[in-house]
């Protein structure tokens, strides 16, 4: 072939492949897509159900009355205990008399019960994965709620809670809790209803109340997390 006819060929092949090369420069190697960021969680402060039941939960967990963890016992009531680990690091004994004899679970309300909208994903996920990973090696058995402190959450939080194994972020309908020297009127409760408690020094009062409001409603403690699905 003539010096001249090769060199054209030669410019004409390179012109071919320039394309192909461009395509690799702009779609770069074949890698697997990005794992998506979690579905946010429903937030759940009323079950929508016909069955006749309430929910009890208490949170924080620094109290630990003897009379009111009977009372959980002897009525076996299948009570949701949103703990901070903090509380039970002094005394862990107490909940697992709850969780090992009686019907009630363990569920997440974050490390430092901090105002989780304050913080960054990363400081919310450090607060809610780092309760859950404490609550596991503790009691064995992982958190499925996520109750954010003071009831405040974004976006993120709902985000977050998924992603550190929460299935929904839990606030409430009512609270009964005594504080200092106000306690709150009792209401009606209604099927679905989440009533608040907290461990504090009137708890087994408070819990007492709680219970015989529902018993006056016609209405049945019933656990919490069989109610929420995901």
């Amino acid at each position: 072939m003539p010096r001249l006819r090769l060199r054209h060929a030669v410019r004409a092949a390179l012109a071919a492949l320039v394309p192909l090369a461009l395509l690799g420069a702009v779609t770069g190697p074949a890698h697997a897509a990005p794992a998506a960021w979690p579905e946010p969680v429903p937030v759940v402060s009323h079950v929508e159900t016909t069955d006749p039941v309430v929910f009890i939960t208490i949170d924080d967990g620094w109290y630990h009355d003897p009379a009111a963890a009977k009372l959980l016992l002897d009525r076996r009531v299948p009570a949701s205990l949103f703990l901070l680990p903090g509380a039970y690091s002094y005394d862990s004994g107490y909940f697992h008399t709850l969780l090992d004899q009686g019907r009630s679970r363990v569920e997440n309300h974050t490390v430092n019960h901090p105002d989780l909208t304050t913080l960054d994903a990363t400081g919310q996920k450090a607060e809610a994965c780092g309760a859950r990973d404490q609550h596991l090696a503790q009691f064995g058995d992982g958190p499925r709620l996520l109750r954010p402190p003071y009831g405040t959450f974004d976006e993120t939080t709902r985000t977050t809670a998924r992603a550190c194994g929460a299935k929904a972020l839990v606030t409430w309908t009512y609270d009964l809790t005594t504080w200092g020297r106000w306690t709150p009127p009792t209401p009606r409760l209604k099927a679905g209803d989440i009533v608040l408690l907290h461990f504090n020094e009137t708890v087994t009062q408070d819990l007492r109340r709680a219970l015989d409001a529902a018993e006056a409603a016609g209405l049945t403690p019933a656990p919490l997390r069989d109610y929420i699905p995901g």
